[in-house]
């Protein structure tokens, strides 16, 4: 399967259910699997025919800054929507996980993959 990838892509996001969470941005780190919509890009070579991965970064950016989400899975759901929705890919795996948040844990995250219906 043909697949953009995209590797710790780091977003500022507010997310969380504890209170002090509401008000504190928490660094974020995104890897994608992004499936491509056809074969045609690889005859063409225009990104016309493929994702735009700088667009899809900066996408991903406005929907951590669009508000407060409660958790990292529904963050994660949001960016496989847009993905699909907006951008026309097949299928996606996305992994999202905060850094830092747990003691003696590098990240603490989840990973869903979801496709066209």
């Amino acid at each position: 399967m043909d697949a953009i990838l995209i590797r710790d892509l780091r977003v500022e996001a507010l997310i969380g259910v504890h209170k002090r969470e509401r008000h504190l941005l928490q660094t974020l780190s995104i890897d994608l699997e992004i499936g491509l919509p056809g074969a045609q890009v690889f005859e063409s070579d225009r990104v016309s025919d493929t994702i735009d991965y700088e667009q899809v970064a900066l996408k991903i950016r406005g929907l951590a800054a669009s508000g407060h989400f409660r958790l990292v899975e529904t963050f994660a759901e949001r960016i496989a929507r847009l993905l699909i929705g907006d951008f026309g890919a097949p299928w996606v795996k996305v992994s999202a996980a905060k850094l830092g948040i747990l003691a003696n844990a590098r990240f603490v995250g989840v990973s869903i993959e979801r496709g066209k219906r």
